[in-house]
This record gives structure tokens, C-alpha cells and sequence, in this order.
């Protein structure tokens, strides 16, 4: 098959825009359909495509903690984690055009998924130790309640997406029409994002720059984290009582 050919396959077989940043929309579904394309080229499972992503992402993750930071340093590690995050989007995509998917494969996934989010905030944490000149030990703590922030909210959101699952699956009825994707609450996620994240490593050759642009994305991460319980307790509420 023609790499146009699949790519428009997998164009055809993409997952909704809704509660998807543009980021993923528009940077990292376009990457990961062209790696999905050239994965199925080589003949590859969606299951290797998903090592693949882990590869990159934890030897990337692995120089924050090893290599001290630098300019080249931030581009090498931000190069890595976006490739990663790309191959991560490609395995699904790989998984709909070939259907060879299944639940080994969405555990696999889901285990890379929370390793890369604990493994992340942990290697930042080494650094500061290890590397940076901190104003104060308390900086020590900010890697941490943004672990914290990360693993609640992965964790609360797959309660929800399966939870709300198993609820209409026990409902009665034919759900409606799915409201199409708003292009605002697309720009709204964008701090939100894992790619948006991984920007931030770009400015590892200034601590006080990485430092600064790491507590505020923290800050942004658990104001979020505050609006998605919030949003996600009510919808379940709402199952609740049909």
C-alpha cells in the first residue's frame, strides 16, 4: 500500500478533536500519522510502536537526570520527549488502520503513559539536587507536588472515562449526537498539554529560566487539575440520577 494511501486511511480512521488541544491536534495526531505510516511500512505491531515511544521518551528523561543541563542538552532532551509523545499518538493510529489493537495493547500504553508521568517530574527533581544552584531547599518540593498534581489527574480522568463508560453502557436509550469540537476549549488546553509540556526543557541551558517557566506550568497544572474534579465529579453526578 501506497504511504499517501495510508496516510489518508489513517487520516479517515483519526479519533475525535473534542477535549483535544490544538496542539495535539494540528502537531502531534500529524506526526504520529506520518510515524503510524512508516511504522506500518516496516511491518511493524502497534504494541513495538508503543516500546518504541518508551525508548525515546526514557532515554530523553534519562539525560535530565545524568547529563548536566545546557543548552544542547535541552534541545536533545526536548527532541526526544516530542518524538516520543508523537510515537505515543502513533500506536493507536496504527492499532485502527491494521485493527490488530486490544486490551495488551491499551495496558501497555497506559503503563509507558504512567512511567514517563512519574519518571518526568522525578528526573527534574534529581536535577535540581544534582545540578542546579536553588535559592532554597523548598525549591526541592516543587518536582514533587507536580508528580503529585500529574498522577491525580491521570489517575481521576481514567476513573472518569471508565466510569462513564460502564454508565452508558447500562443506560437506557440511544445517546445523542456528540456536540463537535470547540476550537475555544482546544486553545484553553493548551497549557494543559504533555507537548506544550516538554517546551519547557528547552530551556534547561538557564536554571532560573527552567525554574521559573517549571513553577508556573505546575501552578497552571493544579489549577486544572481543581476545574477537571470539579467537571468530572458533576458529569458522573449527572449519570447518577438518569
Amino acid at each position: 500500500m501506497e504511504t499517501t494511501t495510508v496516510l489518508g486511511r489513517l487520516r479517515g480512521a483519526q479519533k475525535t478533536a473534542k477535549g483535544v488541544s490544538l496542539y495535539s491536534r494540528y502537531v502531534n495526531r500529524p506526526a504520529g500519522r506520518v510515524f503510524a505510516a512508516a511504522a506500518y511500512r516496516l511491518g511493524m505491531t502497534p504494541n513495538q510502536v508503543t516500546l518504541t515511544s518508551a525508548a525515546f521518551t526514557f532515554a530523553a528523561l534519562a539525560c535530565v537526570a545524568l547529563v548536566r543541563p545546557g543548552p544542547g542538552t535541552g534541545v536533545l532532551v526536548y527532541l526526544g520527549l516530542a518524538v516520543g509523545f508523537a510515537l505515543d499518538s502513533a500506536d493507536g493510529q496504527l492499532a485502527r488502520l491494521t485493527g490488530r489493537g486490544g486490551p495488551d495493547g491499551e495496558w501497555l500504553d497506559h503503563v509507558v503513559d504512567c512511567a514517563k508521568m512519574i519518571l518526568v517530574h522525578t528526573v527534574v527533581l534529581i536535577a535540581f539536587y544534582r545540578y542546579f544552584e536553588l535559592p532554597g531547599d523548598v525549591w526541592l518540593l516543587l518536582p514533587l507536588g507536580f508528580l503529585f498534581v500529574a498522577v491525580l489527574t491521570f489517575c481521576a480522568g481514567l476513573l472518569r472515562e471508565q466510569l462513564g463508560k460502564a454508565a452508558a453502557h447500562g443506560a437506557a436509550g440511544v445517546p445523542g449526537p456528540a456536540a463537535p469540537p470547540s476550537r475555544l476549549r482546544a486553545v484553553a488546553l493548551l497549557p494543559a498539554d504533555y507537548g506544550v509540556f516538554c517546551l519547557v526543557f528547552l530551556l534547561l541551558g538557564d536554571e532560573t529560566a527552567f525554574r521559573t517557566g517549571y513553577a508556573v506550568l505546575a501552578a497552571v497544572h493544579a489549577l486544572f487539575l481543581v476545574l477537571f474534579l470539579t467537571k468530572w465529579f458533576r458529569e458522573l453526578k449527572a449519570l447518577r440520577v438518569r
